[in-house]
């Protein structure tokens, strides 16, 4: 068997260069790779294009990566939590790309399934259209969508074992399973890494043949975007 298992982040993204497209998992900040998004501020690799659901927030997450000047260009859905996004997306810093959810989330599938492009209704009447070929199916317009694929899927898993099959948890499954999919190379954090065979065949969400590279991560914060209390009078 190959040996997918790295010591940590940064060995195992020593080779992302300047200029890579980089898919990065996660719903908001639930389920994002966090030591991989470390990894690559320390390593200081510039002109990265990320495509991403969510650009994080200004001190975590993707956000850092922003904040660094080491984002060209940001693909994504839902950007509304960062003020340095805002700030250079507004000066012109910044190339961005905003695409309805679900449009990027089928985007994200088609690289990974190996299908070039495809027609959807999303988007038709809007900005989004703007450029794209138009067809009618049914006396309804759809725009032509192409697909998304990354030179390093970077995903984060709840448990993975040695040959990089993984399990997610909860909302950490938005994104993560078609991201590893549509990466040349996928590399995997994991809380658990756990020996081969302890994965039930049916539990598991990404099966090993879509993961290169596979690590066990530590210090997660796993921090909540909008905290929402309800104070009752006693």
């Amino acid at each position: 068997m190959i040996n997918k298992i790295y010591a940590d982040a940064r060995t195992a993204l020593s080779d992302v260069y300047d200029g890579s497209i980089i898919m990065l998992g996660g719903f908001g900040l639930c389920g994002i790779p966090e030591n991989g998004i470390t990894a690559l501020l320390e390593m200081k690799v510039k002109n990265l294009t990320c495509i991403s659901n969510n650009a994080g927030i200004d001190n975590f997450g993707i956000g850092v990566l922003l904040k660094s000047r080491q984002v060209k260009k940001m693909i994504s859905s839902y950007v509304g939590e960062n003020e340095e996004f805002e700030r250079q997306l507004l000066a012109g810093e910044l190339e961005v790309e905003l695409i309805p959810q679900g449009t990027l989330a089928e985007r994200i599938r088609a690289g990974g399934a190996g299908i070039p492009a495809f027609y959807t209704p999303a988007g038709f009447g809007t900005e989004v259209a703007r450029g794209k070929e138009i067809r009618s199916f049914d006396g309804k317009n759809y725009l032509l969508e192409n697909w998304l694929k990354a030179d390093f899927s970077l995903v984060k898993a709840w448990k993975g074992d040695e040959a990089g099959n993984l399990i997610y948890h909860g909302t950490a499954r938005n994104f993560n399973p078609m991201m590893a999919t549509a990466g040349k190379i996928t590399i995997a954090e994991v809380e658990e890494l756990v020996p081969l065979g302890s994965l039930g065949p049916e539990e598991i969400h990404t099966p090993g043949i879509y993961v290169q590279r596979v690590f066990q991560g530590k210090n997660y914060e796993k921090r909540i975007e909008q905290r929402t209390i309800t104070v009752t009078n006693q």
